[in-house]
């Protein structure tokens, strides 16, 4: 998502969540507890299949994951938004922190934590 289309989909966030004056509800803590609620509601999708099973459950219920994917995002972002954090630049400086920390020649096809490679 380019960075106008990013402050594009903020502002209509913003304007969703404040014509039902739902800011109040919409804290750090509350945003966060939302966000990972969400991403449980993701894990269920593919919880208890194997490798084969979850491309055909995604195949059957591309949309109902799409929806979940998106209020992840959806609450991520305000929830960067409300703290007054730059989603892109903090995303840029995450994979160049990323960089250091799995250098290519170390980390290309091994799925080993970074204190351990």
């Amino acid at each position: 998502m380019s960075g106008d289309r990013l402050q594009e989909m903020v502002e209509r966030i913003r304007k969703f969540r404040d014509e039902r004056d739902w800011m109040k509800f919409h804290d750090p803590k509350n945003l966060s507890v939302s966000i990972a609620i969400e991403a449980a509601e993701l894990l269920e999708h593919f919880q208890w299949k194997d490798d084969k099973g979850v491309m055909e459950h995604v195949d059957r219920h591309r949309d109902e994951i799409a929806d979940e994917i998106a209020d992840v995002a959806m609450y991520l972002t305000e929830l960067a938004d409300n703290l007054g954090i730059d989603l892109i630049a903090a995303m840029e400086a995450k994979l160049e922190k990323n960089a250091q920390k799995y250098p290519v020649a170390k980390a290309k096809g091994v799925a080993t934590k970074y204190d351990k490679l």
